[in-house]
């Protein structure tokens, strides 16, 4: 078994490396659309509208004239916010879940394993058209429809691997010794299903930004003037013999994010699986 450190063994892990690489390409558009972008990202231009690419306007210019590569770095601030958030909701809540379910066993685990069974009745999409049609369509139902939808498939992660981890030694002496069931889920269990659960949240991050762009693009997501890559391949849907590019754009946006993100959590389960680091 290697006994190289963490980042001695990234650099040697083409999955990690690049997708680290999108992933961060994608972090910096959107930090840097806080503080700057080439033109405000909602701002009319009409008699302008449909440019080319040029030095003025990097990628060209939309069908009301607006700068498609000022839309394309506010988009990818929408994208990040959303996946931080749901998969956020999805951490905290589920992974609460999982570890009472692992540590009370019995009526209890039955309970929360029959919840979330329900709760994955109701996908992301579904989630957010009943909250459209309660609460009216935005950024906020998104993330919370997504958000939910995380809690349950983070409760199930976190209990099977709870379970695996109780069943160790270590655990056997650390109740023997008077710790609590608290005390042991919080020192003991997490800390050893923590590399599980950064991969998921990973491979979740990933699946939320296309969630988003999918709710954007149906008209669920971001609304006007909000600038989403999703609402974007709407916006762009009645003009892609005219101009594909706008289509092409926000596309490869997402495909970057999305690619990048799922790289990463490849990369990361390399990295931190035992089993797997083993083998190299």
């Amino acid at each position: 078994m290697s006994k190289d450190g963490f980042f001695a063994r990234a650099r040697r892990n083409p999955s990690f490396l690049v997708g680290a690489a999108l992933v961060l390409l994608v972090a910096g558009a959107a930090a840097l659309s806080l503080v700057w972008t080439p033109y405000p990202p909602a701002a009319i231009d009409v008699p302008h509208k449909l440019l080319e690419p040029s030095a003025g306007h990097w990628l060209g210019t939309d069908s009301l004239g607006r700068d498609v590569a000022s839309e394309i770095l506010a988009g990818a601030r929408i994208s990040i916010l959303v996946g931080v958030i749901a998969v956020g909701i999805g951490v905290i809540f589920g992974v609460a879940l999982g570890l009472v379910a692992a540590s009370a066993k019995g009526v209890v685990e039955d309970l929360i394993m029959r919840l979330s069974d329900f709760a994955f009745a109701f996908p992301a999409l579904l989630m957010a058209i009943m909250l459209t049609a309660t609460f009216g369509a935005g950024v906020v139902n998104a993330i919370i429809a997504i958000g939910v939808f995380n809690v349950p498939l983070f409760a199930r992660v976190t209990r099977a691997s709870a379970n695996a981890v109780m069943a160790r030694e270590f655990i056997l002496a650390a109740r023997a010794s008077g710790k609590g069931p608290v005390a042991i889920a919080f020192e003991h269990v997490l800390p050893n299903v923590a590399p599980v659960l950064i991969v998921q949240a990973t491979i979740q991050f990933a699946i939320a930004v296309l969630a988003e762009a999918a709710l954007s693009y149906l008209g669920l997501g971001a609304q006007p003037p909000q600038t989403s890559w999703g609402r974007m391949l709407s916006e762009a849907q009645n003009l892609l013999y005219q101009a594909p590019r706008l289509a092409v754009f926000p596309g490869l946006a997402i495909m970057i994010a999305v690619l990048g993100l799922n790289l990463l959590g490849d990369g990361l389960r390399d990295l931190l699986d035992p089993r797997l680091r083993a083998r190299r």
